[in-house]
C-alpha cells in the first residue's frame, strides 16, 4: 500500500452532487477538502467589487490579491483580503460571473498552483478540471453526474427555492460555458470513474467512491 498523501480528484457539472460527496469522502478518509469552484467565485466577487468588466481588468486584480482558504470539510471557508466571503459566494449572480471568469486562461493559470499546493499533503479536490488539469496524476479520479431533472432539483434546493425557469437557465448556461470554453473544458478525464448519482442517496454513492479509492491503494 502506498504511504504518500492521498490526492483525489472529483469533477462534474452543477447539481450532480459532487460537493456533497467530496466533503463526505474527505471526512471519511480524514483528508482536507477543497472546493476549487469557490476560488473562481472569490475572483468573481473581487471583480464585481471592483467593477472589473473585461478580462484585462480581471487579470489586473490578481496582482496582490490575497486569497486564503480553510480546507476543512466540516467548515470550509474562503477569505479575500482577510474578509470571510464564503456565504456571499453562493449567490446566482456570483455563480454566473464565476463561470465567465473561469474562461480566462490567466485566471486559471493563477489558481492552478494554489490548488496543487492545497493538495500536496493529501486532499479531496472538486471542480471542473481537477482530474484533467489540476491533478492528472491523482490517486483516484471521479466524474460525478446525474440526470438533468435531478440536477435542476438539487440546484434549486441549493439556491433556496429559486424559480424552476431561473434554475434551468443557470444550470444549462453554466454547463454550456464549462463544456465549450477553450481553457480546461469540463470533460471526463482519462482514468476517471464515472459515478451517476441518479436515484441514489448520499450514503450509497459514497460507498461506491470509497470502494474505488480503497482499490487504488
Amino acid at each position: 500500500m502506498s504511504d504518500h498523501p492521498l490526492r483525489i480528484a472529483i469533477d462534474g457539472p452543477s447539481g450532480a452532487g459532487k460537493s456533497t460527496l467530496a466533503r463526505a469522502l474527505a471526512r471519511a478518509l480524514g483528508l482536507r477538502y477543497l472546493d476549487t469552484g469557490s476560488m473562481y467565485r472569490a475572483v468573481a466577487w473581487k471583480a464585481m467589487q471592483a467593477s472589473a468588466l473585461d478580462s484585462d481588468d480581471v487579470v489586473a486584480l490578481l496582482d496582490g490579491m490575497d486569497l486564503q482558504v480553510t480546507a476543512d470539510p466540516e467548515n470550509f471557508r474562503v477569505r479575500v483580503g482577510g474578509i470571510d466571503v464564503t456565504d456571499e459566494l453562493r449567490t446566482p449572480s456570483i455563480g454566473r460571473r464565476a463561470s465567465e471568469v473561469a474562461q480566462i486562461a490567466a485566471v486559471r493559470a493563477w489558481l492552478l498552483q494554489r490548488q496543487r499546493d492545497e493538495a500536496e499533503h493529501g486532499a479531496v479536490l472538486e471542480g471542473r478540471d481537477i482530474g484533467s488539469v489540476v491533478l492528472p496524476d491523482a490517486d483516484a479520479k471521479f466524474f460525478i453526474t446525474a440526470p438533468e431533472a435531478e440536477r435542476l432539483e438539487r440546484r434549486a434546493r441549493q439556491l433556496g427555492g429559486a424559480s424552476s425557469a431561473e434554475v434551468a437557465e443557470d444550470v444549462r448556461d453554466r454547463d454550456r460555458r464549462d463544456e465549450q470554453r477553450a481553457a480546461s473544458p469540463l470533460r471526463v478525464s482519462p482514468g476517471a470513474t464515472v459515478i451517476n448519482t441518479g436515484g441514489e442517496d448520499e450514503e450509497t454513492s459514497l460507498k461506491r467512491l470509497l470502494r474505488v479509492v480503497r482499490a487504488s491503494r
